[in-house]
């Protein structure tokens, strides 16, 4: 028997960004194949008639709904599709214990469980789902449209591949064998101090305050998650962050083996300025590698902008709208 779990969502609106006149909103909730209960906010057009397009939406990697993801799928249900941005396993209102912990397996299981949800929608065309993943979750959208055959569009926004940045360190400066063994070695040496100690040790999420000698990728994220901007209560990245073990098996699961055989359409955006512009840019050249597929793959340089910028837009209004509007209008 699938159950769910009965979750304790909130009802009045506590985004970080404004709520539209133009789309319906409501909680919604679904179960994954894991048996966990993900929580939703699902934004309809308020004009809507007939069956619609859907979307999917989940980023950044220790962010929640109420965040960016909620802010793609609102301005997609402006535009015309009906749209769920979720929290994933073990995060913000979503179920899973024990809490803050990540998986390759269980996080691209909860993209498809959102398809799972959409699919079965009066409301949606069940022929022509789409998923949008920012950041760490664009790494992990990619994984999710090389297993689900349903997908008919992807699109990978600002995107992290997070087993790389796990194995290989930042920039790839840490991509020995030598470092990897030490860094597995005091994972395991944590599993057994949490397990004495009763509790998970959390890993801090972005510094607080802000070092005067902070690398620049840090002082973005923290002009995000720590002002008003984008912080949130609920958020990883804007309090306590993942457990230090919470994402431990991300460093031998390479989780974009197989997108060169994706066959439906993907779009890949990132900021030229980006601190993570290698992530998009190495994903894409991967993806069209020996692809039979390659011709409705793409690869979108926004000039200028950093990583930030694709999560809310930033000070130059960057996020590219009309064309998340039309990819998926020509894709699905």
């Amino acid at each position: 028997m699938i159950r769910k779990e009965e979750l304790s969502l909130v009802q009045e609106w506590d985004k970080t960004f404004p709520k539209s006149e133009k789309v319906n909103h409501s909680k919604v909730t679904f179960v994954n194949r894991y048996g966990i209960t993900l929580a939703a906010d699902m934004y309809v057009p308020a004009d809507a008639e007939g069956k619609l397009p859907a979307i999917a939406v989940c980023g950044p990697f220790g962010a929640v709904k109420e965040q960016c993801s909620g802010l793609y799928a609102q301005t997609m249900a402006e535009r015309g599709f009906l749209t769920v941005a979720f929290d994933p396993s073990f995060t913000g209102e979503s179920g899973g214990f024990p809490r803050y912990m990540a998986s390759p397996d269980i996080n691209t299981e909860d993209f498809m469980a959102a398809v799972d949800f959409l699919s079965l929608n009066d409301r949606v065309d069940a022929d022509r789902i789409g998923i949008i993943g920012i950041c760490g979750w664009g790494g992990m959208a990619v994984n999710a449209a090389a297993l689900d055959t349903r997908i008919k569009a992807t699109a990978s926004m600002t995107m992290y591949d997070m087993t790389r940045v796990n194995a290989n360190g930042y920039f790839d400066s840490e991509n020995s064998e030598e470092q990897r063994y030490e860094r597995k070695k005091a994972l395991c040496a944590q599993r057994l101090a949490d397990l004495k100690a009763g509790e998970y040790t959390l890993g801090g999420g972005v510094v607080d305050p802000l070092p005067e000698d902070a690398p620049f990728f840090v002082a973005d994220y923290y002009d995000y998650y720590k002002t008003d901007r984008g912080y949130h209560a609920r958020s990883l990245n804007s309090n306590g962050g993942w457990n230090v073990i919470g994402c431990e098996s991300f460093m031998n699961q390479p989780i974009l083996k197989y997108s060169n055989e994706i066959r439906n359409a993907v779009l890949i955006v990132h900021g030229t300025k980006a601190h993570s512009f290698y992530f998009g840019k190495d994903a894409y050249e991967n993806m069209i590698s020996g692809s039979k597929y390659a011709d409705n793959k793409e690869f979108m340089p926004i000039e200028g902008a950093v990583h930030t910028d694709l999560y809310d837009g930033g000070a130059d209004k960057v996020i590219p709208w009309d064309k998340l509007e039309s990819f998926f209008g020509e894709n699905m």
